[in-house]
C-alpha cells in the first residue's frame, strides 16, 4: 500500500520518523543523560512514493575488485541503544567478514553508473496521477524533497514548515533549479531513493550493508559510547561530523564550515578507516523496517525482518536508514548517534540522503 499524498501545495506527507539514543551498557552514560536526550523532538522527513515504472540498469558493469572499500572484519558487538523503544534490547549481534566502502557514493561514481547505464533516478520520472488523488495534475511534475529553512524561528512540531517539494530537484541539481553538482564530483550523492541505491550496487557488483554491518561497522570496536567517535560532540574542540549547528530549522551557523553536503575524507576516518559513519547524508540500508525487530533479531548475520511494519505510518513500506546528516542536532535530531536507527519509504529522496555499498568477503 503506497502512502497518499494529501498536500498540494508540497506534494508530501510526513512519513520520516527517526529517533537517536545512547548506547547504555556498563561505563555508558548515565541513565539522566538518556532522559534529557529522549526529550528531544523527533525528526522528520518526508516521503515521496509514486514509482510509474520500473527502471532497469542496461549496459556494461562496474569493474570488479575493492578499490576504495575497506575489509571490515568481523566479530561480536553490542547492537542497538536504550534510549529508544525501536533500538531495544541492546543485544549481542555477531557479523562476517564484509568490505565496505570508505565513504558515501559520491556524484562522481554516481555519474559515471548513469552514464554507463542511462539509468532514470526516481525523482527525474514522470509521477502517476493515479498515486496522487486531490492533487490536481498541473503539480505532478518531477521533483524532490529539499529542505528549505524558514526565515525565522518556528515550532518543531511541523517538518513541513522546513521541507518543501521542488519541482526538478534530483541528484543532478540537489535543491532544484539553479543548483548544481558542478565542481562538487567528490561530494556524496544525494537525492537517491532506495531503488537507486540498490540499481547502482548491482551495476557495481556490490549490495547495500545490512543493518548490523553498518553498525559494526560505524562502532569501529568502541562500546558504550555517546557518538561513534567517543563522549565528546567536538574532541578537542573540533567538529568531527558534518552536523547542524546554531538553531534549528531558522539559524545554521555553519560552525563546521558547511551548511549542506561536506566533501567526504573532509572528517577523521573511525579506527576502521572509514569516512562519514555519522552526518553529512543518511545511508540506506538493505534492511526492512520493523520497530520490534531487535526482539527477535538473529544473533548471527541478521538481515532484517520479512516484512515491514511502521505505527507512524501503516501499510508503507520503509527501508532501515542510518548515521544521520547535516540537519541532524541535539536540538531536533539526534538520530547521528551511536545505535540510533532511522527508516525510510523506499521510493522518497531528499537532499541529505545518500548511500554507500558493501561486498561480502571469504577469507
Amino acid at each position: 500500500m503506497k502512502a497518499l499524498l494529501y498536500t498540494s501545495a508540497i506534494l508530501l506527507t510526513v512519513a520520516f520518523v527517526q529517533r537517536n539514543a545512547i548506547n547504555e551498557r556498563p561505563g555508558e552514560p548515565a541513565a539522566a543523560a538518556n532522559a534529557t536526550l529522549c526529550k528531544a523532538p523527533l525528526c522528520k522527513l518526508p516521503s515521496r512514493t509514486a514509482i510509474l515504472q520500473a527502471v532497469t540498469p542496461t549496459g556494461s558493469t562496474a569493474p570488479a575488485g575493492t578499490e576504495g572499500m575497506v575489509l571490515i572484519r568481523g566479530g561480536q558487538f553490542w547492537m542497538g541503544s536504550t534510549g529508544f523503544a525501536d533500538a531495544k534490547p541492546v543485544h549481542a549481534v555477531a557479523v562476517d567478514n564484509f568490505w565496505m566502502d570508505a565513504h558515501e557514493v559520491t556524484n562522481a561514481q554516481f555519474k559515471a553508473f548513469v552514464k554507463a547505464t542511462g539509468y532514470i533516478t526516481i525523482a527525474e520520472r514522470p509521477l502517476n496521477p493515479a498515486d496522487y488523488p486531490g492533487v490536481s495534475p498541473d503539480k505532478l511534475i518531477p521533483g524532490s524533497a529539499v529542505f528549505s529553512p524558514p526565515a525565522r524561528p518556528v515550532s518543531l512540531a511541523n517538518p513541513l514548515r522546513w521541507w518543501a517539494y521542488v519541482a526538478s530537484a534530483n541528484w543532478r541539481h540537489p535543491q532544484g533549479p539553479g543548483s548544481s553538482i558542478v565542481g562538487k564530483d567528490n561530494e556524496p550523492v544525494v537525492q537517491v531513493c532506495y531503488d537507486d541505491a540498490v540499481a547502482y550496487a548491482n551495476w557495481a557488483g556490490k549490495r547495500l550493508p545490512t543493518e548490523a554491518e553498518w553498525e559494526f561497522a560505524a562502532r569501529g570496536g568502541r562500546t558504550g559510547t555517546t557518538y561513534y567517535w567517543g563522549n565528546d560532540l567536538k574532541p578537542n574542540g573540533k567538529w568531527v561530523a558534518n552536523l547542524f549547528q546554531g538553531n534549528f530549522p531558522s539559524t545554521n551557523s555553519a560552525e563546521d564550515g558547511f551548511r549542506t553536503t561536506a566533501p567526504v575524507q573532509t572528517y577523521p576516518a573511525n579506527t576502521f578507516g572509514l569516512y562519514d559513519m555519522e552526518g553529512n547524508v543518511w545511508e540506506w540500508c538493505s534492511d526492512l523496517y520493523r520497530p520490534d525487530y531487535y526482539q527477535r533479531s538473529p544473533a548471527h548475520n541478521p538481515k532484517g525482518p520479512a516484512d515491514s511494519y511502521d505505527p507512524d505510518e501503516p501499510g508503507t513500506v520503509k527501508h532501515v536508514q542510518r548515521g544521520g546528516s547535516f540537519l541532524c542536532s541535539d536540538q531536533y535530531c539526534v538520530r547521528y548517534r551511536a545505535g540510533s536507527r532511522g527508516k525510510g519509504e523506499p521510493g522518497s529522496a531528499s537532499n541529505n540522503l545518500g548511500f554507500r555499498c558493501v561486498r561480502s568477503a571469504q577469507m
